[in-house]
């Protein structure tokens, strides 16, 4: 189990289940009508997703640059939701 958790195949897991999830609400949304519009959840979605890829970054031992740029998206994903949520 550490092995799976030391190499981050872990993050990987949990960043293609979040890939499945954004597919499988937008197919909902669009064929069946029976979930919440994607610009509705998609930059929450988006922000989780960037500091994942943040720590998957730091678990391979890339070089700074690749984990701020994982954080900027984060915080640029996680502005545009607060500013759907406040109108």
């Amino acid at each position: 189990m550490h092995a799976f958790f030391a190499s981050g195949r872990a993050v990987d897991l949990v960043l293609a289940l979040m890939l499945a999830e954004a597919l499988l609400l937008a197919g909902l949304h669009r064929y069946a009508g029976r979930a919440p519009p994607p610009d509705r959840w998609l930059a929450n979605l988006g922000s989780g997703f960037c500091l994942l890829l943040g720590l998957r970054a730091v678990i391979a031992g890339a070089a700074w640059p690749w984990l701020a740029l994982a954080l900027t998206g984060s915080l640029a994903a996680h502005l545009i939701d607060l500013r759907r949520r406040w109108h």
